[in-house]
């Protein structure tokens, strides 16, 4: 049980209620918090220890970073809709430069994941397959969608097209997004007379498709470079039909910290209940999830399902 005393104890601080208005905005390591307030990573961690055990908010260690998130929505909700009620027709001049300092910040972390993709596409099937033999990957896939036909297929961060490659003769029809135009060029190369595939360039938060127009999406490999996972995972739940499918595959949690410099990781690899909180907020439930280890980092396949829209008998008069 926690003490409304705490809660609005922690609520006592204007440093304290910027942090809280931008995890309402998304999930964000405490270095990130620090860029955006202009204060010391010590003193933000303060601000988030009272925080948190307020049960305002939670947070993770990942090798040398600590991501913080919202509490839990019992604890955070009413509280966030009395301040949405308290500054309702105010604008709060800390909260607009706070989220136009985070814009900023993220502008530039994506351009630099740009950079680093545009400059390793030729090498990135080799680079995906560094630290799991990629064609056990491929038949654990293969295995976990099952022999039947695809219907609508998206691939979320194509790359090379390996995954159209693979799936897209099996869809209707299969579309492959991804940022990099680089990629994108390879990607068109190798698929060269595929007759029902297209590739776009778009970005993985805001997919090139109506709701619920697919009926399996793929995330191979790319949700730890995401600085937002949860935000992909809606997203990719948001064009999937009622009863869809998205296989999520990427690398369980570790500490292999020279991975975020090395290979411009975000995310240090993933545990199941991050994934399967992700996909439940998300209108998504956990059906499948295959563990591969064998290598320096372990694979993780964890298939999902859109729940279906609940049908309603409607009685004759």
């Amino acid at each position: 049980m926690i003490d409304p005393l705490d809660i609005f104890g922690a609520l006592g601080d204007a440093s304290r209620l910027r942090i809280l208005a931008l995890l309402r905005r998304m999930e964000l390591s405490v270095g990130e918090l620090a860029q955006v307030l202009g204060q010391s990573q010590p003193r933000v961690s303060r601000h988030v220890k009272i925080l948190c055990d307020a049960g305002l908010a939670e947070r993770r260690k990942e090798g040398s970073w600590v991501f913080v998130a919202l509490g839990r929505p019992e604890v955070v909700g009413p509280i966030a809709a009395a301040l949405d009620g308290w500054s309702a027709g105010q604008a709060d001049h800390w909260a607009v430069a706070d989220a136009a300092r985070l814009a900023a910040v993220r502008a530039d972390r994506a351009a630099s994941a740009a950079a680093w993709f545009e400059a390793h596409a030729g090498e990135w099937d080799a680079i995906r397959s560094l630290h799991v033999a990629e064609s056990e990957v491929e038949a654990a896939m293969a295995a976990v969608l099952g022999p039947a036909p695809l219907g609508t297929l998206i691939d979320i961060g194509t790359g090379t097209g390996r995954m159209l490659e693979l799936f897209g003769a099996r869809a209707d029809a299969a579309l492959g997004i991804d940022r990099s135009s680089e990629m994108l060029r390879l990607a068109r190369a190798k698929l060269a007379g595929a007759a029902n595939t297209e590739l776009r360039q778009a970005d993985l938060y805001a997919l090139p498709m109506t709701d619920g127009a697919a009926d399996v999406a793929i995330i191979h490999n790319v949700l730890h470079f995401a600085q937002q996972p949860g935000a992909a995972i809606a997203e990719a739940a948001r064009v999937l039909a009622g009863g869809g499918r998205l296989l999520i595959v990427d690398f369980a949690a570790h500490d292999r910290e020279e991975l975020r410099t090395q290979d411009a990781h975000v995310r240090l690899g993933f545990a199941d209940e991050q994934v399967a909180g992700w996909a439940e907020a998300a209108g998504l439930r956990i059906a499948r999830v295959e563990t591969l280890g064998g290598g320096e980092l372990t694979v993780k396949l964890w298939l999902a399902r859109k729940f279906a829209p609940a049908l309603h008998e409607v009685k004759a008069a």
